[in-house]
């Protein structure tokens, strides 16, 4: 058992290893890439796939293959970014909740509950176009919708470290809130804020192309995978399908990877699951 354990464990960190690299490899590549690499080539506009453009050419002959990937880096920075603030109110407002009264828990619990039962997507729209759309938008609509699960997973733990032991001890012998907060209650939350963190980026990816394909996130000229599904949709009925299916693909590849990542990431790092 516990050499299936062993193996289980290792297999885990091995594949946590490799996805983190290439999702790093990828991330550093789109953003590297220059803008005259994603430059218009009107003589070579509409090219279906090829040595020289595996994912083909749009309607500017832009290179889509270079252009997928630097949106992709677009599009996992806003995730990343958003991700984390919602990650921080998710953690702050979980433990507002186990340690305020009961009609503040009350109160955030309701407060979960409402803003699980409105759409997210429906909920990021009204916000960015609220904001002026663009960056900020994007940021504030996402980081805005995506703290509840994160939150009440808090809240529980909180509630049940409340009723430990050594944090009884810790009060006993006159230490304050505060330090209990710091040297007890964050130390163990600690990988559950990293595992939400992670299983909580593919959600802001999917999230941020879905408005920017609508129209309420990033301009037209920015190169992010909303933008180049929303223009390949004009091309589907005239058979230019590479400038859809490609870089769909890859958001859907890019995704699932970030997403299996999260989960080997907490049989690692979660004690509760490495026990399993």
């Amino acid at each position: 058992m516990n050499k299936k354990r062993f193996n289980q464990r290792t297999k885990a960190v091995i594949l946590t290893v490799i996805l983190t690299i290439l999702m790093l490899v990828i991330y550093a590549f789109g953003f590297l890439i220059s803008e005259k690499a994603v430059g218009t080539d009107v003589l070579n506009a509409k090219r279906p796939p090829s040595w020289a453009h595996p994912f083909g050419t749009d309607n500017l002959g832009r290179d889509l293959l270079m252009r997928t990937l630097k949106g992709l880096s677009v599009s996992m920075t806003v995730g990343l970014v958003a991700s984390c603030i919602s990650a921080v109110i998710a953690v702050m407002i979980g433990i507002a909740a186990a340690m305020g009264s009961k009609l503040m828990d009350g109160i955030i619990n309701w407060v979960i509950d409402l803003m699980m039962g409105i759409p997210h997507t429906v909920f990021i729209i009204l916000i960015s176009f609220s904001l002026g759309r663009g960056l900020k938008g994007l940021l504030v609509g996402i980081a805005a919708t995506h703290w509840t699960s994160l939150a009440r997973l808090i809240r529980g733990e909180v509630l049940q470290l409340r009723g430990q032991h050594y944090i009884a001890v810790s009060r006993r012998l006159g230490k304050s809130s505060g330090w209990i907060l710091g040297h007890h209650l964050l130390p163990h939350l600690a990988p559950q804020f990293i595992v939400g963190l992670i299983l909580m980026f593919p959600h802001a990816i999917l999230h941020e192309a879905s408005i920017s394909f609508l129209g309420y996130g990033f301009p037209p000229e920015q190169p992010a995978i909303g933008i180049i599904l929303a223009e390949s949709m004009r091309y589907l009925s005239s058979g230019m399908w590479w400038m859809a299916v490609f870089p769909g693909l890859l958001l859907v590849l890019i995704v699932l990877l970030i997403d299996r990542l999260g989960e080997n990431l907490r049989t690692v790092i979660d004690p509760y699951s490495a026990q399993e």
